[in-house]
């Protein structure tokens, strides 16, 4: 995983499907912020071909698409789905950065 400054780490999962309208809505926002953020990880995974994953996650088809934002130890930061404004998720992105970045000592 790419680090912010600090060694601060954080992923994205991004979880959609084919037959979703609004994953569909959100694949071009993300390739923008991915291409923005290259430090960002982000990876995709299919509600329909990753069951095992989808169920340990607790994702159901009512909330997708769903991203969770995690730190690199896998601690989910936050959850949240639908259709959501690129401006909105960088806001996100930075506000989650930057309350890490203050919980480091001797920033």
């Amino acid at each position: 995983m790419s680090a912010w400054g600090g060694g601060i780490k954080m992923k994205v999962i991004k979880i959609g499907a084919a037959w979703c309208s609004g994953c569909l809505v959100m694949r071009p926002r993300w390739q923008q912020i991915e291409a923005e953020l290259p430090w960002l990880e982000t990876v995709y995974y299919d509600y329909d071909q990753d069951q095992e994953l989808i169920q340990e996650l607790a994702v159901n088809t009512k909330h997708l698409p769903t991203f969770i934002f995690q730190d690199d130890d896998g601690h989910e930061y936050q959850r949240i789905t639908g259709e959501v404004e690129k401006s909105d998720l960088i806001a996100i992105i930075d506000q989650l950065r930057e309350r890490e970045e203050s919980a480091i000592p001797n920033q």
